[in-house]
């Protein structure tokens, strides 16, 4: 007989090889980002929940900055929604440019949040290290790795959601 259960995305996490300590950091990210998206009535929760919830699905296979990529590439793989994916593989700072991605050996896709679910998921993931919210000037100073401008997005990009969901 068929499973006939709707997954959750804590499902997916699991059956995908995610650790309990990247399943409590995604559970965080969600609820910072839900706190975020909860403010405006214009914005789709669900898909904040559902972005935030998968964002590091990747890490079941890397815990380097291919992460994004092959989290939206196993998102895809499953058949889950496009925008799902995008915010997964935009997710990484304030995303990356084709340009930067190519000068950290990703492929040359371009992984900048548009949407503003996206944009929310990518400051909450900023605001959380492990399970512990930290201050954007303590995310941004363990963003050591990215390149100068990615960094500066993180702060314009930090400015744009917080003006937005206030």
């Amino acid at each position: 007989m068929p499973d006939t259960r709707v997954k959750t995305c804590e499902d997916l996490l699991l059956e995908a090889g995610c650790s309990k300590k990247v399943i409590a950091h995604c559970r965080a990210v969600r609820d910072c980002a839900c706190d975020y998206a909860a403010h405006n009535p214009d914005i789709d929760f669900s898909l904040v929940e559902q972005g935030a919830m998968l964002h590091d699905i990747g890490r079941s296979r890397t815990h380097d900055i291919r992460h994004a990529q092959c989290g939206a590439d196993l998102v895809r793989s499953m058949g889950l929604d496009e925008a799902i994916a995008r915010i997964v593989e935009c997710h990484t700072g304030a995303g990356l440019t084709a340009d930067e991605c190519s000068l950290l050996g990703l492929y040359p896709r371009d992984c900048i949040p548009v949407t503003t679910e996206e944009k929310i998921v990518t400051h909450a993931d900023n605001l959380i290290a492990g399970k512990k919210r930290v201050t954007l000037h303590e995310s941004i100073g363990s963003a050591i790795y990215l390149p100068k401008k990615a960094r500066k997005r993180m702060y314009r990009l930090s400015c744009e959601v917080e003006l937005l969901c206030d």
